[in-house]
């Protein structure tokens, strides 16, 4: 069996997530990204509602890295009646990644992509759909554009593992604003220490984190444990 460190970087880097988020909207090209100055919306474009960390633009420059051929508008924007919460599965990176839950009267900070054809495909290259996530459109949402309009249909990648159940109800990610939030808010690494007092309380957390980024199977078996109760959409 091979030597964990759980002082690696890659431990650490789970923690990070969802990682950095600009408080406003930005453009990322294949330079790296800037503020946005100028937005308008383009009817042949995607918006696909970013949630967790395909919202920050260091993530979505390791996704896009060789397919930014086009630059990609990132805008921000609040979501009526929708939180972020954490999925009940984990990412091989070792987080608990993010997946968007209805919430009656919560307004959530969330990013939009705007994508087009060759830029979506890549995107649902990145996002296990079929095992972890599925691509839906939502409908009759009110999504309200920073300083633009409010759009009323979105689309976004919404977990098929359902939301993380902690004492019956979906966990919110601190790290993402909301208002008139009802549900607990956590940070990924309070959220990585839940799970570990679920399912291996005998393990120090950097350790932990580590043996689901070693071991392939066993990442498998602690998302199929987390997903026996998750919540559905």
């Amino acid at each position: 069996m091979s030597q964990i460190d759980p002082a690696s970087d890659r431990v650490w880097h789970a923690k990070q997530y969802p990682f950095e988020i600009p408080d406003h909207s930005y453009q990322l090209n294949a330079d790296g990204w800037q503020p946005l100055a100028d937005f308008a919306i383009d009817e042949m474009l995607h918006p696909v509602v970013a949630s967790g960390s395909n919202a920050s633009p260091a993530r979505l420059a390791d996704k896009f890295a060789g397919f930014l051929d086009r630059p990609i508008d990132v805008t921000r924007a609040t979501l009526c009646d929708f939180d972020a919460v954490y999925s009940a599965h984990f990412a091989k990176y070792g987080a608990i990644p993010a997946t968007l839950m209805r919430a009656a009267g919560t307004v959530v900070s969330v990013n939009v992509a705007w994508l087009d054809d060759a830029q979506l495909d890549r995107m649902h290259a990145t996002e296990a759909l079929g095992v972890n996530y599925e691509y839906q459109i939502l409908e009759e949402i009110s999504l309200m554009l920073d300083d633009g309009p409010t759009l009323d249909r979105a689309s976004a990648y919404i977990s098929k593992r359902g939301a993380l159940n902690f004492g019956g109800a979906p966990v919110a990610l601190s790290a993402v604003h909301a208002l008139e939030r009802k549900w607990q808010a956590l940070s990924q690494e309070q959220m990585l220490d839940a799970a570990r007092l679920r399912l291996a309380p005998e393990s120090a957390l950097d350790h932990f984190i580590s043996e689901s980024l070693h071991d392939d199977d066993l990442r498998l078996a602690r998302t199929h444990a987390l997903a026996v109760d998750a919540i559905g959409f």
